[in-house]
Order: C-alpha cells, then structure tokens, then sequence
C-alpha cells in the first residue's frame, strides 16, 4: 500500500516586495518521517511538508519561525517539515519505481566537498541547495530511516559526479523521507537492499533532473538554477504529471 502522499500544490506569498512560491504536501494521514530539515527535523509523526523559495540573498537566522508563519499562511495544521531553497520550486523534478516517490530541488550555485580544507573566506550562500524529498510504501526501522538519508546522499553524490562537478552537495542539502507509520517493518535501507535500491535510483535521477533545469538564482518568482547534461527524461511537477498519491482534502487535518 503507497503512503498517503498527495502530489504537492503551490502557492505564493510576498516578501520585501517579491513574490516567492512554495511547494506543499498536506497528508490525509501522519506519516513516519525522518528529516534533517531547518523544520520538523528529527525522527516523528509529521502532518505536512513544504519546500518554500527564497531569494540567494536570505539572511534570516530563525528559519524555523519562518516556515511556521508559512505554513499557516497555507492552512497546514500539526507537526510538520519545512525547507528552503534558492530554486523556483515550481521547476520540481519528480521521479517514482514501485511504489518509491522522490521530488527534489536542485540548486548547484555553492557546490562543495563535504572534507575540503577550510578557508578563511567568506561563508557560502545559505540557499544553495539540494531539497529531496522522499516517501517510500513500506515502513522503515529507525535504523533503516537513518540508512535511507544515508542512501539519499550518496546517490545524489553520484549524480553529481556523473555530472563531472567536483562536489558532493551543498553547505545546506537537506533530506526528507517518508514512510507508513505501521505495517511490517523493513530493517535495511542501504542502496543494495531492495527497497534502499529503489530509493538510490530516483533519488539519483531526481537529481539528475534537476540539474537540467538551467536559469538563474531567485529574485522576484524566481528560476531554477543549475548546470550539467540535460536529461530528456525530465518532468516538473504541476505540469501534466499524473498525481504521486491520493490527495487530501480540505476536511483534513494536515490542511
């Protein structure tokens, strides 16, 4: 049985005179989560999950307060996860295999190596930023939670990689994944388990994706930005992709 994960919705808000839009799951029922999100981050039930565009010159230092106010603003009751990201997140990429569902948003203006020396110099931009999101069909241990981000990272690494960007991510990725709260558990999610493995490989072409979304940072509604090989397989969310999941409705709690 999939995970209640609806396909996400968009919206808009306005800040300092520029219209951003943000991306939002509202779940018709809590879900397992483990998230290393400014937002609802840890290991818990979670009702809702956005990803919200923000301008590469954000700079505010209580970004959970933030996402809060946004998730009122949108109608999104309960415990919930929040990110952000310099990318328009209407250019989301989605990909799915049996079940497994990733979106992510790929911004690529600060690559990094996690182990590179340090520099004296100035901080990376906040905002970078690759967000994936993930919602698996099966429960997870909490062990194989750990091991799913885990899994997450690696294979966006590969994409990376691939892409011939000496990097490994972003000062600020942040990973969400998602999972039934009951039913048997699954106690593996390493890339060579069979649910671990289908994860590596949309998370991994997610990835990929995203990194075909060409444009520049956001400023007013924003663009994706990004580099690297286009990816003829790539789709965006919220333009003629068939629903992820069942939606939920306004009689919800999570919305």
């Amino acid at each position: 049985m999939s995970p209640d994960v609806a396909r996400p919705w968009f919206t808009t808000r306005t800040e300092d005179g520029r219209t951003l839009p943000y991306a939002c799951w509202a779940l018709t029922e809590p879900l397992l989560t483990i998230s290393s999100a400014p937002l609802g981050g840890g290991i818990g039930l979670r009702w809702w999950v956005i990803n919200a565009t923000v301008p590469m010159s954000y700079r505010r230092d209580d970004p959970d307060t933030h996402l809060v106010g946004l998730a009122e603003q949108a109608d999104l009751r309960g415990p919930g996860v929040g990110l952000l990201t310099g990318v328009d997140v209407r250019r989301m990429v989605t990909r799915d295999e049996a079940g497994v569902q990733v979106w992510a948003t790929v911004g690529l203006g600060t690559p990094v190596l996690a182990a590179a020396p340090r520099t004296a110099g100035p901080p990376p931009e906040q905002v970078g930023t690759i967000n994936i999101v993930a919602a698996l069909p099966v429960r997870l241990g909490e062990a194989a939670l750990v091991n799913a981000v885990a899994t997450i990272t690696e294979a966006k690494t590969q994409a990376l990689v691939e892409l011939g960007l000496r990097a490994t991510g972003t000062a600020t990725d942040a990973v969400v994944v998602l999972c039934p709260p009951d039913g048997p558990e699954q106690r593996y999610g390493g890339p060579r388990s069979t649910w671990g493995g289908r994860l590596a490989r949309v998370a991994h072409a997610a990835v990929r994706g995203g990194t075909a979304q060409r444009g520049g940072t956001a400023q007013g509604g924003g663009t994706a930005q990004g580099g690297g090989a286009p990816d003829p397989q790539g789709r965006q969310i919220g333009h003629g992709d068939k629903p992820a999941g069942r939606l939920s409705s306004p009689e919800t709690p999570g919305r």
